[in-house]
């Protein structure tokens, strides 16, 4: 008879972010992204660049620590977890996020606004760094993706602001998950808004403009 074990190790990996800073003197504002399953930061970046009148906003994209090649075309793309050994990956993604955070202050300064943004997967981390991790965020802006239960118990002032954003032919993100994320949010008596929008799993010109204005309204140009 034999007897199969599974033991958990630890180790050391490496990450990286892009940084995007505008030329302007400190401190910046700062956006900090989150790619969605099978995406990169460079894909990331490329949005929320895209994003109208953030010329004083420093971008910074991470890139989820689980890299792997698209199955057609070998881009080197990757991805925040999965449901093997949840729990330790969820902290090992928040040890991360403090980690980048860190780095990236130490290049730029402290900045004078923090938001996170998430498309997909990356919502869930998005609302973890906030809520999780050691720096507080005036804001997170989520796309296409719920909120993970695991923050749900968080105080609402580690979500500043929330911007919900659906496309009406997302069928992932559906409008059932989108009316549960506001009802819950609220009950946490968190300032939660919505973008329904006309598109599927995506970014479109309509939320693109929407997020814009969510961080308008956290800090005016």
């Amino acid at each position: 008879m034999r007897n199969e074990r599974v033991r958990s190790v630890e180790t050391t990996t490496h990450g990286r972010v892009l940084l995007d800073v505008p030329a302007l003197p400190g401190p910046h504002r700062l956006l900090v992204g989150f790619h969605g399953y099978g995406e990169n930061a460079e894909r990331h970046l490329e949005q929320l660049r895209r994003l109208p009148g953030l010329d004083a906003w420093a971008l910074a994209c991470v890139q989820g620590l689980h890299r792997f090649y698209a199955p057609k075309t070998e881009e080197i793309v990757a991805s925040w977890m999965t449901r093997q050994d949840r729990e330790q990956a969820i902290g090992d993604n928040v040890a991360y996020i403090d980690r980048v955070f860190a780095v990236v202050t130490a290049d730029l300064g402290t900045p004078s606004r923090l938001v996170y943004a998430g498309f997909s997967q990356g919502v869930a981390m998005a609302f973890r760094a906030a809520t999780l991790g050691t720096a507080r965020a005036d804001g997170i802006i989520a796309l296409g993706g719920d909120v993970p239960p695991d923050v749900c118990e968080r105080p609402a002032a580690r979500f500043g602001r929330v911007l919900l954003g659906r496309g009406t032919r997302d069928t992932w993100y559906t409008e059932a998950k989108l009316q549960a994320d506001l009802t819950q949010l609220r009950s946490l008596g968190v300032g939660v808004e919505a973008v329904v929008f006309d598109g599927g799993h995506e970014w479109t010109d309509a939320v693109r403009a929407a997020a814009s204005q969510f961080l308008h309204t956290l800090a005016p140009p």
